[in-house]
């Protein structure tokens, strides 16, 4: 049996950190861990082509439904900490959760930095030779003017630095089908993709599994993209590539791998935290799910039967550690640790130091450049709005003369703290992607509602197998009431022009104004430029609007 000695600590190595006085921890607290076992994984995910240290403020509310609800990883804050024995104000405190974040972030400093990931890498590979497995989760090639100025070349070079041993994708596909291609090609490790089959011919587009060898244990890795991309993101830029969830196909993969001698059965996935829950009850003889796409951090594993999930963040704020006991093709014991990289703690690696300064420069002039100022904390995270979001907004509704304003719920994107200096990076840090055509559009009202709707229903439907992930469109010029508990096609009600109070007429005629359409060839100019534009007017100072009012949450 795997057992757990005690699971009121957030994690035996991290115990200290929970409990210690305000104080930043040292890089010998943060690597401090007792090995365990034959086999060490090492999982990063959700990165977003953040190279560099940087703020990124956790979810003040992560809404469950169905049998989701209350239920981890849907706590946040004080109630977080509590589950998690957690000392309010400590360094472990700040990096999980929203509280107090302006002032504990000028105390603890930022976080991330591939050159500070590399450091923690690299120490524990030399302590467990011949026994590591780094695997990336996804989302490592889009979020950052460089990825889109190179194609996620920049990515690419990194990755290999570091000495990634597979991955899975996700926004990796908005570079289209040939870029993907081309670039799985060149990595030198596998581009995994076990639910993504060719539409014509049904066979794979890339392969579904990895078979390694560490600890004297041979080890399964299966790859699971975002099974909704083709949704989520532009199906004309993959036309002929089929995703899904495809639960039969994991079952069938995980039978084969145990088949060739595999002692340990590991999924690398971009489903989303509740989406693998899920899967973790329905498919047998998985024995760790490293989850992605949600950008949960949870500094204990969850566990389901025999299977444990690990969830490590986003933004590169945590690398997770998992030791792992395999005895005659069972997982018998395990030690987690979700490291959180303080920058100001971990001495950068000077070989990624140089790779990273090299990336940067031919855009360095243009990422400094200083776009504009905030008095207040923009921030991006949460289910309904975020800062930053109300302020793209915002512009769309100045710059783009409209009624109504929609932006999407993207979860990656930094945070910024008050009285700052807004640079052309921080923007494209938000909006960096390769269809970032602002639209102007005539919509009916009952589009408006339906469309709303729609986007409401892939979030909140109780059976996690159809929820795609993202938060809720972030919206300008309405309000509305969101009864996420409510069934489908009637969670939306009380719409209405913010700036009138007046109710949206379902046979009226409203300019609309959006980007990031998943639609081939939208005209418009790039949501930066608008943003630009808009934050030339002078200092922001945005306090959360709360235009959406949430039911069916008590």
């Amino acid at each position: 049996m795997i057992t757990r000695r005690d699971l009121l600590v957030a994690s035996a190595a991290l115990a200290p950190l929970a409990r210690a006085k305000a104080e930043a921890p040292s890089q010998a607290e943060l690597l401090r861990f007792a090995p365990l076992g034959q086999v060490t994984l090492i999982h990063m995910t959700d990165l977003h082509g953040q190279l560099m240290p940087m703020f990124f403020r956790e979810a003040s509310a992560k809404i469950g439904v169905g049998e989701a609800r209350g239920k981890l990883p849907h706590i946040t804050g004080e109630a977080f900490l509590a589950e998690f024995g957690i000392t309010h104000g400590t360094a472990l405190a700040h990096a999980l959760t929203h509280l107090d974040f302006a002032a504990l972030a000028k105390r603890f400093g930022s976080m991330g930095g591939v050159d500070r990931m590399a450091t923690i890498i690299k120490s524990i590979r030399a302590e467990r030779a011949g026994r590591v497995l780094l695997l990336d989760g996804g989302d490592t090639w889009q979020g950052a003017w460089t990825n889109l100025q190179t194609q996620a070349a920049d990515m690419v070079a990194v990755q290999k630095t570091l000495g990634v041993d597979a991955m899975v994708g996700h926004w990796e596909f908005a570079y289209g089908a040939d870029r993907v291609t081309a670039l799985a090609k060149e990595l030198g490790f596998p581009f995994l993709g076990g639910n993504i089959q060719d539409r014509e011919w049904n066979e794979d587009v890339f392969p579904g599994h990895a078979m390694f060898e560490r600890g004297r244990v041979k080890v399964a890795v299966i790859g699971q993209a975002f099974p909704y991309t083709p949704i989520a993101n532009p199906r004309w830029m993959f036309p002929d590539w089929e995703f899904g969830i495809k639960e039969e196909k994991i079952a069938a993969r995980v039978q084969a791998a145990r088949d060739e001698g595999a002692g340990l059965v590991v999924l690398l996935s971009h489903n989303g935290f509740d989406v693998d829950r899920k899967l973790a009850a329905r498919v047998p003889g998985i024995d760790v799910i490293l989850t992605g796409h949600t950008h949960d951090a949870l500094p204990r594993p969850v566990q389901v039967g025999r299977t444990l999930l690990i969830a490590t963040g986003a933004s590169g704020k945590f690398v997770s550690r998992l030791d792992l006991e395999v005895q005659q093709g069972r997982v018998t014991d395990y030690r987690h640790a979700l490291i959180p990289v303080f920058s100001n703690s971990i001495t950068p690696d000077p070989d990624m130091a140089v790779l990273v300064r090299g990336l940067r420069e031919p855009y360095a002039q243009d990422l400094a450049r200083v776009v504009g100022r905030t008095e207040s904390l923009l921030w991006r995270r949460g289910n309904t709005a975020g800062t930053w979001d109300d302020m793209i907004c915002d512009a769309l509704l100045e710059q783009r003369d409209a009624e109504i304003a929609l932006s999407p719920g993207f979860r990656w994107g930094t945070t910024l703290l008050p009285d700052t200096d807004i640079t052309a990076e921080d923007v494209w840090a938000q909006t960096a992607i390769t269809y970032p055509a602002a639209y102007r559009n005539v919509m009916k009202g009952e589009a408006i509602k339906a469309l709303l709707e729609d986007i409401a229903d892939n979030l909140f439907h109780p059976d996690p197998y159809y929820q795609q992930g993202g938060d809720m469109v972030r919206s300008g010029g309405i309000t509305f009431t969101l009864d996420v508990a409510a069934a489908s096609g009637q969670r939306i009600s009380n719409l209405r022009l913010k700036r009138n109070g007046q109710a949206i007429e379902a046979s009226r005629d409203y300019v609309v104004a959006g980007w990031a359409s998943i639609n081939q060839s939208v005209e418009g100019p790039p949501i930066w430029d608008l943003v630009f534009r808009h934050l030339a007017k002078g200092p922001l100072n945005l306090m959360p609007r709360n235009d959406i009012e949430l039911g069916g949450i008590g």
